[in-house]
């Protein structure tokens, strides 16, 4: 499982076990740590190790695409939410100023360059794979070119993914603040309020 996985993987299962919730992208990182584990222990051939680094990260590209077209995009799910930024006062704002339906609008921008980094990382885990990982599955060598293929992945992957998700939550500020006036102390939610 490369390093990226691991990221995703990492912080929704501190989400769940600190909230309780339950959702398919740590379903995901589950199965992906599995189907990594069977195709060692199967002797599969290394392109179906290749095909599931870049069907995960896909897959979760594929639902935020999905998603837009239900009442819950992810977008609010992963980076406008109640527990990141004070969406009832930034709601309360857009209303007043009748924007509510521009700011829709930008929000669903958002989901779609957030389904543009997950769809990076399928690209860039697949070639990656396909690259770094050819002895036999199963193997001692095939264990170290994982072990390789992970290390790669942090600067090669995940710290581009990162950087992406940093420019579009400032997408995000720049458009809420933009649109309210509000600053970024009025945005970013309170910890007491949750006390």
């Amino acid at each position: 499982m490369n390093g990226n996985c691991l990221k995703w993987t990492g912080i929704w299962n501190s989400y769940l076990i600190r909230y309780r919730k339950y959702n398919f992208i740590a379903l995901l990182g589950l199965i992906s740590v599995l189907l990594t584990g069977s195709i060692g222990l199967l002797q599969l051939n290394t392109q179906w190790l290749a095909v599931k680094e870049a069907a995960i990260p896909g897959l979760i590209g594929m639902a935020v695409l999905v998603s837009t077209q239900t009442r819950y995009p992810l977008i609010k799910t992963l980076l406008y939410n109640p527990m990141i930024l004070d969406v009832d006062r930034i709601s309360q704002k857009l209303n007043e100023l009748g924007s509510t339906l521009v700011f829709e609008a930008r929000l669903m921008n958002a989901t779609y360059l957030l389904g543009g980094t997950f769809f990076f990382s399928a690209v860039m885990n697949y070639v990656l794979a396909k690259w770094i990982v050819t002895s036999p599955a199963g193997s001692a060598a095939f264990n170290e070119e994982l072990g390789r293929m992970t290390l790669l992945s942090y600067p090669m992957i995940a710290i581009p993914s990162m950087l992406m998700m940093m420019a579009i939550f400032y997408y995000l500020w720049r458009t809420i603040h933009g649109m309210t006036g509000l600053a970024l102390e009025e945005i970013i939610q309170q910890k007491e309020k949750h006390n």
